[in-house]
Parts: C-alpha cells; sequence; structure tokens
C-alpha cells in the first residue's frame, strides 16, 4: 500500500476549495538517502510560497505490480536510491507516465532508468542495462561516475533553460554512474532530447510533446534550502496541479 509523505497542511481555508494533485513517489524509502528527507519540507513550501497543493505517496518498486498501480495519480517521481528492489518495476513506471503522458521527473538513479526505458521501448534495444544492476551486460548504457561536480550548460530555449532560469549551474552527482557517451547518439535519433551537459556528457534529458518529462542526473531535491523549492520541482508540481484541474 502506497503511505503519505507527510499531513497537509491545516487551518489553511484555501485548502476545503483546492483539489491536491496526487503524485507517486517510486522508490524504496530511506533516511540514509538526504533526497528523501527533503519531500515532506518541499510540498509544505510549495503550498506556503507557490499555492500549489501537492499530496505524495511513497511506492516501493517492491510492491508495484504495474500501470494499475499508479492510475489516479495525477504525476509520478522516480527517486534518487538506486539500486531498486525492482528494475522492472522502475522502468515501468517511466513507460506508463511516458505513454500516458503523466507529468515524470526521474533524479538520479531514475535518470539513467528513464534512458533504459526509451532505449528498450522506444529505440528497441533489448539487451540495453544499467552497469550497477548488470555491470557484464554487452550493452551497459551507463558507466561510473565518482563524486564528481560540474558547471551545467542548459541547451538555449529548452524546457530545461526556462524551468532552471539560468543557461548555467553547478551541480554536484551523488549518482555513482552516468550515462555512457557511446550510446547517447541513438536515443538522441528517436526523440529524446539531451538538453543539458556537463562537459560534453548529457545531464538532463527531456521528451518533446510530453506534459512533463525531464530526467536529471543531478537531484534538485536538496540543492536549496527547503523552504525554496528547487525551480525543477516547483515546474514538475505545477504540471500535476494543471492536469488535477482537468479532471
Amino acid at each position: 500500500m502506497p503511505t503519505t509523505v507527510a499531513p497537509r497542511p491545516q487551518a489553511d481555508p484555501d485548502l476545503s476549495r483546492t483539489r491536491p494533485a496526487r503524485i507517486a513517489l517510486v522508490g524504496e524509502r530511506s533516511a540514509g538517502v538526504p533526497a528523501h528527507t527533503r519531500y515532506a519540507p518541499m510540498l509544505e513550501a510549495l503550498w506556503r510560497r507557490e499555492r500549489l497543493l501537492v499530496d505524495a505517496y511513497w511506492l516501493s518498486t517492491a510492491q508495484l505490480d504495474g500501470p494499475r498501480d499508479l492510475a489516479g495519480f495525477d504525476g509520478t517521481w522516480l527517486v534518487p536510491g538506486s539500486p531498486y528492489r525492482g528494475e522492472a518495476a522502475a522502468v515501468s513506471a517511466v513507460r506508463t507516465a511516458r505513454e500516458r503522458d503523466t507529468p515524470l521527473p526521474a533524479t538520479c538513479g531514475g535518470f539513467l532508468h528513464a534512458l533504459l526505458e526509451f532505449a528498450r521501448h522506444v529505440c528497441a534495444l533489448n539487451g540495453a542495462a544499467h552497469a550497477e544492476n548488470s555491470p557484464g551486460s554487452p550493452l551497459p548504457l551507463s558507466r561510473g561516475l565518482a563524486d564528481h561536480e560540474g558547471t551545467v550548460h542548459t541547451e538555449p530555449g529548452s524546457p530545461a533553460e526556462e524551468a532552471l532560469g539560468a543557461r548555467t549551474t553547478v551541480k554536484r552527482y551523488q549518482c555513482t554512474h552516468a550515462l555512457d557517451p557511446r550510446y547517447a547518439g541513438t536515443p538522441r535519433d528517436h526523440g529524446l532530447r539531451l538538453t543539458a551537459h556537463d562537459d560534453g556528457h548529457p545531464r538532463i534529458a527531456e521528451l518533446p510533446g510530453h506534459r512533463f518529462f525531464p530526467s536529471t542526473l543531478f537531484q534538485p531535491e536538496p540543492a536549496d534550502d527547503t523552504s525554496r523549492p528547487h525551480p525543477l520541482v516547483r515546474a514538475f508540481a505545477s504540471a500535476p496541479v494543471g492536469r488535477s484541474t482537468e479532471t
């Protein structure tokens, strides 16, 4: 069963007139993953500062059986904390969001699983694998990334630049793997846009025409003070809230 991230703000008269967006946080909740401790205060800040009301629920990949488990959610977030207990479930969550036009950010390890889903189901690279889970794979899309900090350059006019509000930003990576640049051409040739790079290496992937589908190798969750959610978090919250008002 999904579990809530935090109770909704109380004693606010606007809440009685607002239907919250429901988002699924897909991954294994752990106090040892700093990003996971940030969701509750970020949700509070989104309401207090932006009037974006979001109810978030944890869904473990070990309990996620398929698309039906994501029915009723206005957005999905494939969160940091890989290797996931169920790689297939994580990939399935991405595919469901992609095919249903459901807003989805995939961050840190989620970034690589979003690329893995696209490689397998759009590019027909059935042997594509994440080296973290399948180090002996003949087609490992990822490779090692040591504790790295670098300047991320966004593509002019891209949704990533619009969401970040800047052409360049410095990011530190908690993920131990990154996309192997040798395999970047195939997803790009099939329509995936790689809209931000660090020293030539892809750091953000987006899907044109999708409601909201940026995947980031860096983690936006712990980047700022919790009273000021990262611009990508605000942009994501706006997309499910907009979706919830349509139903």
